[in-house]
């Protein structure tokens, strides 16, 4: 029993001896895939056709590969998206005029990044955003001035002191002269830095009963949550 598109059987023979898929003829003529596979199984191609249709192949593999990494960053756009919208939620429940609630978020970043075992309250970090908050912090809610604060910096040999001095000075809104010792990590001569790397600035106020304090907050802070959840 002939199949229904047996009268287009010539057609598909003569694409396919021209070169042209069998995923093109299926599209073009409408007729099944296993049915063109059974009628093109022993049909020659030349040479010229081959690399026509090699070349083909690999321009569809490009374009789906272009079309699947748009698509990937298309969804992790809308899940960033999502995050921050989450995010902005949160913060809005918050109230961060509330002096407590800064100290609170002082806290837990000095339990991550602050010095403990030194005799004042100090914080490191290579993120300008982490250490403005700090200095703010210290500000609104110890009332802890400029002339206070002092600064160092970690840097990699090849680095600019002065450059690198004048970009944390202005990204934390302090004089130059606050950084006055640097230290250099001997390790790294010989070895080229990243331009956005500016070394890590750590920023100081002297004042140990502060640190003390933090301590103490995030420990009970800490505890109050986990006896609260734990158990969940």
């Amino acid at each position: 029993m002939q199949s229904r598109w047996f009268n287009l059987k010539g057609d598909a023979i003569r694409l396919r001896k021209h070169g042209v898929s069998i995923v093109a003829i299926e599209k073009r003529l409408g007729i099944p895939r296993s049915t063109l596979s059974g009628w093109l199984r022993g049909i020659t191609i030349s040479q010229k056709h081959r690399e026509r249709l090699l070349q083909n192949k690999l321009q569809a593999l490009v374009k789906a590969r272009e079309k699947a990494a748009a698509w990937h960053r298309t969804q992790k756009e809308q899940r960033i998206a999502q995050a921050q919208r989450e995010a902005e939620k949160v913060l809005a429940a918050l109230d961060t005029n509330n002096p407590t609630t800064v100290e609170l978020a002082l806290a837990l970043l000095y339990l991550g990044e602050g010095a403990k075992k030194s005799n004042e309250t100090a914080l490191g970090s290579s993120d300008p955003l982490i250490l403005k908050f700090f200095i703010a912090a210290l500000k609104g809610v110890y009332g802890i001035n400029t002339h206070q604060i002092r600064c160092e910096l970690s840097l990699r040999a090849d680095q600019n002191q002065h450059a690198i001095k004048k970009f944390w000075a202005k990204e934390l809104g302090l004089s130059l002269d606050k950084f006055r010792y640097v230290a250099i990590d001997k390790r790294t001569v010989g070895t080229k830095t990243y331009p956005y790397y500016k070394g890590v600035c750590h920023v100081r106020c002297g004042n140990v009963a502060i640190q003390r304090k933090l301590t103490f907050l995030t420990t009970l802070f800490c505890k109050q949550v986990i006896d609260k959840y734990s158990g969940t």
